[in-house]
């Protein structure tokens, strides 16, 4: 396989995660109150957004990379 398809599927696949999924959630531990033995935390949910522009070129340039190999060999 060449690497230009091979770079094209990549970014086929990605294009389409980023539309199932929308963003990636994570969790982190914040300090609430820290005052002499006593502590207090949260978790806090946090969300880091894909934007659908970015899904939608990343599957429209790995479609055009994959046609260009094909036609290349």
């Amino acid at each position: 396989m060449k690497p230009i398809i091979a770079i094209g599927l990549v970014l086929i696949v990605l294009g389409v995660l980023t539309f199932a999924y929308k963003g990636i959630t994570y969790t982190t531990r914040e300090k609430i109150i820290d005052i002499g033995p006593i502590h207090a935390s949260a978790d806090a949910k946090k969300t880091l957004p894909l934007s659908p522009l970015f899904g939608g070129l990343a599957l429209a340039g790995g479609v055009v990379l994959v046609i260009v190999g094909r036609k290349k060999s």
